[in-house]
């Protein structure tokens, strides 16, 4: 059986690779470097050292993952013809190597063929050492060919690799700038470890592609930050933030709080961001998000205290209705159209009721929205199979009964039979909205605006009195308002 030994070879000083890897790459086994652009490499050509690099294939490959699935490939093919060969790589063969975790992966597929990874001093502890950096403190290790902002986490320390040329340092910098204010200290570590060569650079964010020393042995690093207009911007930081509320020794209002509490908050929320939206104001939208969120995160707290779910458990249902809805994106069907697109959605929710037995009347009623809405859906349904009023005049009629219900009970003192008998009254108003043909939504904003018009005229008429509000009694008050009123005709 055939043998690839993969070597590392350290940081970039020769005195930093291990005597087992010195005697494998001078054993006159074939040698094969990732590439030969390494200081230590240098060294090795002085005393006679022979290898073959794949340094040509990065000038005529398009992409990494085809390059390095290519390197993997060209080891294999020489294995199977030469026998046991030797596989060096920068660093250590399992830190941020690429073409090494491509060979592990296909492995399997070559039974005739065993990869023996062997030792190396990574870039990781040089660059530790440099900096003098405990990762225990809370370390991220990140690659800037790949970088994205969703992997940023700012009470966390960042070494950003592989930012081998000013191109790549440009992205690095423009995803760090979503996050990390633009002056934001970051330091430019070149070749750690290697004698003569070593570069710490502190420069702000904005200056990180203008370093010139930036080369294939660059890291970055970007402490963690204790500024809390850096740390708010983390979705953890404001979740920990209402965690801390609700905890001992937190807000007494927040730790007073139930789901049934929260539940009109989390109605008012809702129009405050649909009010945003209707008012095309970017910065206030955003806001109001905020506070639609602020109750998510409240009611995922408290679903968390009792055992229920946590908000991972939130983020989960989401993800994995958003990818079973959605077949024409994360799946093999196609959309071609938004029409096409919410027939794939439909038809994916159907497929999730196949099981559940559907015969009721009420069953396909969507249960998230107002009220009102939900009221006035109830009733239709119930119309449709003929559960209805005959005529306009018995459904004003059973408004006046609810009405006189509503009044006896107020008379016996009974709050909760009060919210009950209320309750009826505005059902059997949304029936007689539904028997009219009308639109309760339209017929109560012309009443607001009305109330609003009405209102202020008399607001106008006690400032022209300079009078203070008490100073009227509710028939002067009222003869004001009736002001108003006959203005309007």
């Amino acid at each position: 059986m055939a043998k690839i030994f993969v070597v590392g070879l350290g940081p970039g000083d020769l005195g930093g690779l291990p005597l087992d890897t010195y005697r494998r790459l001078q054993s006159g086994l074939p040698v094969f470097l990732r590439t030969e652009v390494h200081p230590v490499v240098q060294d090795l050509k002085s005393e006679g050292f022979n290898y073959r690099s794949f340094d040509s294939l990065y000038e005529t490959g398009e992409r990494f993952e085809e390059i390095y699935l290519q390197m993997a490939q060209s080891l294999f093919e020489a294995a199977q013809q030469q026998g046991d060969l030797v596989y060096a790589v920068p660093g250590h063969p399992l830190m941020a190597e690429q073409s090494v975790q491509n060979l592990l992966e296909q492995a399997p597929n070559h039974p005739d063929i065993e990869v023996v990874v062997l030792g190396g001093q990574s870039f990781f502890d040089a660059v530790c050492t440099a900096l003098k950096l405990d990762p225990i403190q809370g370390l991220c290790l990140l690659d800037g060919t790949v970088l994205t902002q969703d992997q940023l986490r700012t009470d966390m320390h960042l070494l950003i690799a592989q930012v081998f040329s000013q191109a790549v340092a440009s992205e690095v910098k423009l995803s760090l700038m979503e996050v990390y204010p633009d002056d934001y200290p970051v330091v430019v570590v070149r070749a750690a470890g290697v004698a003569n060569e070593e570069v710490i650079k502190p420069v702000l964010l904005y200056e990180l592609d203008r370093v010139e020393c930036i080369d294939h042995l660059t890291t970055v690093y970007v402490p963690k930050s204790s500024e809390r207009q850096v740390l708010q911007r983390d979705p953890w930081y404001v979740a920990n933030l209402v965690k801390r509320l609700r905890e001992p020794g937190g807000c007494p209002w927040d730790r007073k709080q139930t789901h049934q509490t929260l539940r009109p908050y989390v109605i008012e929320e809702a129009y405050e961001v649909a009010s945003a939206i209707d008012e095309d104001q970017p910065e206030e939208l955003a806001e109001e998000l905020g506070d639609l969120l602020l109750q998510v995160l409240l009611n995922a707290q408290i679903a968390s205290e009792y055992g229920e779910f946590q908000v991972r458990d939130v983020y989960a249902k989401l993800a994995d209705k958003l990818v079973r809805r959605h077949p024409h994106v994360f799946g093999e069907r196609s959309a071609a159209s938004a029409e096409e697109a919410e027939e794939r959605w439909q038809a994916a929710k159907q497929a999730e009721n196949s099981n559940v037995h559907q015969e009721g009347v009420l069953d396909s009623i969507r249960k998230g929205q107002p009220a009102w809405k939900l009221a006035l859906e109830l009733q239709k349904k119930a119309a449709g199979v003929g559960f209805d009023w005959g005529d306009i005049r018995d459904v004003l009629a059973k408004v006046r009964e609810e009405l006189e219900e509503l009044e006896a009970e107020i008379e016996r003192g009974s709050k909760k039979t009060q919210e009950t008998e209320l309750g009826d009254v505005l059902f059997a108003v949304v029936n007689a909205v539904r028997w009219l043909d009308l639109d309760l939504e339209t017929v109560l904003a012309q009443t607001n605006r009305k109330f609003e018009h009405r209102f202020r005229h008399v607001e106008q008429r006690v400032r022209e009195s300079e009078g203070e509000w008490g100073a009227f009694s509710l028939e002067e008050l009222d003869a004001f308002w009736n002001e108003a009123k006959a203005k309007e005709w």
